[in-house]
């Protein structure tokens, strides 16, 4: 498509090298000849341009690259560090719902190239990056168990050997029944899980680092698409069981700092680069292990942080890799370590006095919609999902939904929906995995390495479906095979399964704060190795 601007540019660009050339010798050495000339070819350029710009001539794209070449060149350099999954977004990064402010649709789309929008056949990173299975994922988990192992202090400490305890009677524990009010089949290994938390319960003793400055480090944003790592950090400070004021005695060291704040702190608009943010922890990081003797310990493996933007893996680079990073975009491809990072979930907060309103959905028999997905077209992979079943009859697959307040319209689809699509934006993650469970909709979950939430204890292939993206054209297929018995059981553990991700003000057993700490906690319990 052809605009204006870029037409007056090159014709701007013609009269530039005539003038110069002017300049340097027809204005001293005039020449009838020459000068005709020139003004003769600059007509024919500026028929030939109008000509283009009437009809719309493809030929004029290659123009268009070399007058806008800084334009081009930051496309081509953010697609392909974005097909490299180098966590490259817009500069909103909000995965936008129909009719929530703060909508990053008129930056995102123009950042990403028209190819990586198109179906599969013509899209890259679809046909070329490496893909990890959940099925893989869990052989990872268990082989992780085995091989990744922190650094071992030289000196066993009293610390040290509770963990080791922990670690042997978790491994140990004998076989529970339900009696906790748990229900078995939503984990990888009940007894396990009901030893570990048990344990942590009544040992784990945290030291959160007073340093650092707000709004950077001990602030909380506790709505929005961010809110997970506010919440944990607001609820983590306050906390009396789990913290210590004595670092001597403590399991875990936290960093508390906000991966958004840190952004909306430090990002330079329009700049396209997060170099600073990076460079920021980095010397935060080195400044804490100067400062203090405790990270030299165990070179940082006992230490941790939550981030939920969408920068988070890349501002946690260099040293705060050795750390347990509870992040919300798990991307297997920018650096997430099974058995060492934990998943932390990505839940959009409405109404921060009452993060748990409307929750619940209709019963099964109340479900006429086979599958719903609406949401801004971010990425790659949504783009291909609407191509294929936007005009399904059996699901509702939109590109947005008519702004109604309390965003009820996308709310009721979910509460009506037997099936949730939770297709990836530009990051692997997407409230919708958790909006599907607080709706009692099955999450089906499109997103290539992705790594699930609570990854470390909740068996997620009991109460969700994982489509490949490449897969996407066979979506009613996988979906319409299971059967009506399976989804109702399916129905029934997401029932179970969603109080693991309810954020309360005054945090209660086994909700998502207590969660992501057990998680935090059982992957430093299971990298000990014996002193």
């Amino acid at each position: 498509m052809v605009n204006r601007g870029d037409s007056w540019r090159l014709l701007k660009l013609q009269i530039s090298i005539y003038l110069i050339y002017m300049d340097h010798g027809a204005l001293h050495y005039p020449c009838p000849k020459q000068t005709a000339k020139l003004i003769w070819i600059l007509g024919i350029s500026l028929a030939v341009i109008l000509t283009i710009q009437y009809y719309e001539l493809p030929i004029f794209s290659s123009f268009s690259l070399l007058l806008s070449g800084a334009k081009a060149s930051f496309v081509r350099e953010s697609y392909f560090s974005y097909a490299k999954n180098t966590s490259f977004t817009s500069l909103d990064l909000n995965d936008s719902y129909p009719g929530v402010n703060g909508s990053s649709s008129k930056n995102s789309t123009s950042i990403i190239p028209k190819m990586a929008q198109n179906g599969d056949k013509k899209n890259p990173k679809m046909a070329t990056l490496p893909v990890m299975s959940i099925f893989q994922m869990n052989k990872e988990l268990k082989e992780s168990r085995s091989s990744l192992h922190s650094v071992t202090p030289q000196v066993s400490s009293f610390v040290d050997q509770q963990l080791l305890k922990a670690k042997s009677q978790i491994e140990n524990a004998a076989f529970t029944n339900n009696d906790s009010g748990l229900y078995a089949p939503i984990y990888r290994n009940i007894s396990m899980f009901k030893r570990s938390y048990e344990i942590m319960d009544r040992t784990l003793k945290v030291y959160i680092y007073k340093d650092g400055e707000k709004p950077i480090f001990h602030d909380s944003i506790l709505e929005g698409i961010y809110a997970s790592e506010g919440w944990f950090l607001k609820l983590m400070e306050e906390n009396k069981q789990f913290v210590t004021e004595n670092p001597n005695e403590a399991h875990l060291f936290y960093i508390p700092f906000s991966s958004r704040l840190l952004e909306l702190t430090l990002y330079v608009p329009h700049s396209h680069s997060r170099e600073n943010l990076i460079q920021f922890m980095k010397n935060h990081t080195e400044m804490l292990i100067t400062k203090y003797p405790f990270w030299n310990r165990t070179n940082g493996s006992d230490h941790f942080l939550t981030g939920c933007h969408d920068w988070a893996p890349a501002e946690t680079r260099g040293n705060l890799l050795n750390t347990i990073r509870a992040l919300c975009n798990a991307d297997i491809q920018t650096g997430f370590k099974i058995g060492k990072d934990v998943s932390l979930p990505t839940t959009y907060i409405r109404y921060s006095k009452n993060p748990l309103k409307d929750i619940g959905g209709n019963p099964p028999s109340q479900r006429q919609i086979l599958a719903f997905f609406a949401g801004h077209m971010h990425g790659y992979v949504r783009p291909v999902l609407l191509s294929h079943w936007a005009n399904d009859t059996d699901m509702r697959i939109l590109s947005k939904m008519p702004h109604v307040k309390g965003n009820k319209n996308y709310i009721d689809n979910m509460k009506s929906s037997k099936y949730c699509i939770c297709a990836r934006g530009f990051a692997v993650h997407s409230p919708r995995v958790v909006e599907a469970l607080f709706y009692d909709c099955v999450s089906v979950i499109i997103s290539d390495n992705y790594v699930p939430p609570l990854f470390e204890v909740l068996n997620w292939e009991s109460f969700a479906v994982f489509v490949l993206e490449k897969d996407i054209g066979d979506l009613k297929k996988v979906l319409v095979s299971i059967s009506e018995e399976k989804y109702v059981e399916m129905y029934e553990r997401v029932n179970k399964v969603k109080e693991h991700f309810f954020w309360h003000s005054e945090p209660v057993k086994y909700d998502l704060f207590h969660m992501i700490l057990h998680s935090v906690w059982y992957n430093r319990v299971f990298r000990m190795d014996g002193i």
